[in-house]
């Protein structure tokens, strides 16, 4: 790494800015909380909710008995709070020594309202679940934080993608409730152009599967899925990882039949509809100004979902008074719209903004 990229690693032991670690992230404790009587914001409710979630490390408190030392990572789309465990996320940032190390921070991985083990369509309402957004499901993750561990203010949020976004709105909801935020692969503006296009796209794939059954399936849809997840493939690849990866036809050919097996096996047609429809209601930009605590907002230049030559982020990060936007170069290194989830690319700018948070 080269120039002003290199430069922003500065002050990471060197053992750590390798991709991965030596050493290994423990296992994380698998937890419920269910509130009681969750109303959405469409006025639907459900009399118990559940949030899942894990948890590494223990909380530590000051002598006024508030704990310090909480670190909320949300997830993307599709995705639950284990994703988290990955060896390029925490081989780099939870092992000891790392910058989010367990010993040192209490690490809290929620799985989001319609994802993993949290309560979602495909626990039995099927299209009878409440139709949630964005704002529910931080709503939720704020319950468990505040209620549920009894964190009045978090050291740091962090997110992913949809993550990211969820960070924005909570940064404008609730702006004393951490230290620091640090927004991984979004754009805080509604969801509109390409972006909205290809999630539509994939919703209308799924419901016009004749086997979809208005959401009472007896069997997968699976022709409406296979599209659905063909269009989540291409927008989350980058295409000079991709080329170097697969360098030939043949290559390609052998490779997207056991990849497409491999997504399609966990997925479920409602809960995926959900997911991608959740972000309808996304639009932080009116109320950006409402940010006050230290921000470190990163984007890669690869990413297909957030493309930079939009030009939305470096408009928008002029808004936001205390807010560092990072846009990691395209490299052979990166991974499209997955660089949020390489540590070793930005655990530079985690560093600083903690620094800069204490």
């Amino acid at each position: 790494m080269r120039g002003a990229w290199g430069r922003a690693l500065a002050g990471v032991p060197a053992a750590l800015v390798l991709f991965g670690s030596a050493l290994a992230a423990p296992e994380p404790a698998a937890h419920d909380y269910v509130i009681k009587d969750f109303r959405f914001g469409s006025g639907e409710s459900l009399p118990e909710l559940k949030i899942h979630y894990y948890t590494l490390g223990t909380p530590k408190t000051d002598a006024a008995g508030k704990v310090t030392n909480a670190v909320l990572i949300l997830h993307g789309t599709g995705g639950t709070g284990r994703q988290f465990l990955s060896p390029q996320f925490a081989d780099v940032l939870f092992v000891p020594g790392g910058l989010l190390d367990p010993a040192k921070y209490f690490i809290v991985l929620p799985d989001g309202i319609g994802h993993g083990g949290s309560s979602k369509p495909s626990d039995g309402l099927r299209t009878k679940f409440p139709k949630y957004d964005y704002a529910d499901m931080i709503a939720a993750h704020h319950a468990l934080v505040a209620d549920g561990l009894k964190v009045d203010r978090l050291r740091l949020l962090m997110g992913t993608s949809m993550g990211c976004m969820h960070g924005f709105m909570w940064a404008e909801t609730w702006p004393q409730s951490s230290k620091a935020f640090m927004p991984l692969a979004c754009l805080p503006v509604e969801i509109a152009g390409r972006n909205r296009l290809w999630r539509k796209m994939a919703i209308d794939a799924v419901k016009a599967d004749p086997a979809w059954n208005g959401g009472d399936y007896a069997s997968a849809p699976v022709q409406g899925l296979r599209t659905a997840q063909d269009l989540l493939i291409l927008v989350g690849a980058s295409p000079l990882p991709m080329q170097n990866q697969l360098p030939t036809r043949e290559a390609v050919d052998a490779w997207i039949g056991p990849e497409l097996a491999r997504r399609m096996a966990p997925a479920d047609a409602n809960d995926l509809i959900y997911q991608l429809d959740a972000s309808r209601t996304y639009d932080p930009s009116k109320n950006l100004a409402k940010i006050s605590a230290p921000v470190t907002w990163v984007n890669s230049a690869d990413d297909f979902i957030n493309p930079p030559e939009l030009g939305i982020a470096e408009r928008e990060a002029r808004r936001l008074k205390t807010a560092k936007f990072v846009l990691i170069p395209a490299s052979a290194e990166t991974h499209g719209h997955g660089t949020h989830t390489w540590a070793a690319l930005w655990q530079g700018e985690l560093a600083a903004l903690l620094k800069r948070s204490e």
